[in-house]
C-alpha cells in the first residue's frame, strides 16, 4: 500500500497565511500537528501574512459587491494572501446570504407578533414569542453589523441601547 505524501508547498502557504489553526492544517492535509511545527521551526515559516489576508478578504469582499477589481501582479507572498483571501471572502459572503434570510424570518415573527391579540390565554405564548423574537433580532443586528464591517465602539453602543430598548419593550409586554 502507498502512503500519500504530505504536500508541504500548500502546508506552508497555510501556515504561514495564518488563516487556520495548524492542527486544521493537519487534518487537512492528513500530517500531524506537531511534525507541521517541527517543519516550521526547522525552515523559519512565519505566519506572518494574516494582517494581509484580512485586507484582502476586505477587498474580495468589496470586488463581490461592486462588480470592480484593481488586481496586481502577483508575487510569493501575493499568492498565499490570495487563496487565503478568497476562502475568507466566500465565508464573509456566505455569512451575510444567511443573515438575510434570518432578518426575514424575524421580520416575519414581528409582523406576526405586532397583528397578535393578545389575552389571558395566550399571554405566556406571546411573552415567549417576543423574549426570543428580541433575540433574535439583536442577533441578526449584530451578525449583520459584523457581516458589513461596521462594528466600531459606537456602533457597539448602539446595539447595547437597542438591546435595553428592546429588554423594556419585552418586560412591559
Amino acid at each position: 500500500m502507498t502512503t500519500k505524501q504530505p504536500d508541504w508547498e500548500a502546508i506552508e502557504r497555510a501556515y504561514r497565511a495564518g488563516s487556520l489553526s495548524v492542527r486544521a492544517i493537519g487534518e487537512a492535509q492528513g500530517v500531524n500537528h506537531a511534525t507541521i511545527l517541527k517543519r516550521a521551526k526547522k525552515e523559519g515559516w512565519a505566519r506572518d501574512l494574516t494582517q494581509q489576508v484580512r485586507t484582502a478578504t476586505k477587498q474580495k469582499v468589496t470586488t463581490a459587491v461592486t462588480g470592480t477589481s484593481h488586481q496586481s501582479p502577483l508575487v510569493t507572498d501575493a499568492e498565499i494572501i490570495e487563496e487565503a483571501a478568497t476562502q475568507a471572502a466566500s465565508v464573509v459572503l456566505a455569512h451575510r446570504t444567511g443573515l438575510a434570510q434570518w432578518r426575514a424570518i424575524a421580520d416575519k415573527l414581528s409582523v406576526a407578533l405586532s397583528e397578535m391579540e393578545v389575552n389571558e390565554a395566550n399571554l405566556g405564548d406571546f411573552s415567549r414569542a417576543l423574549n426570543a423574537g428580541v433575540d433574535a433580532q439583536l442577533k441578526v443586528i449584530k451578525g449583520e453589523r459584523q457581516a458589513y464591517n461596521l462594528d466600531s465602539e459606537e456602533g457597539d453602543k448602539t446595539v447595547g441601547e437597542l438591546a435595553s430598548l428592546m429588554d423594556e419593550l419585552s418586560k412591559e409586554a
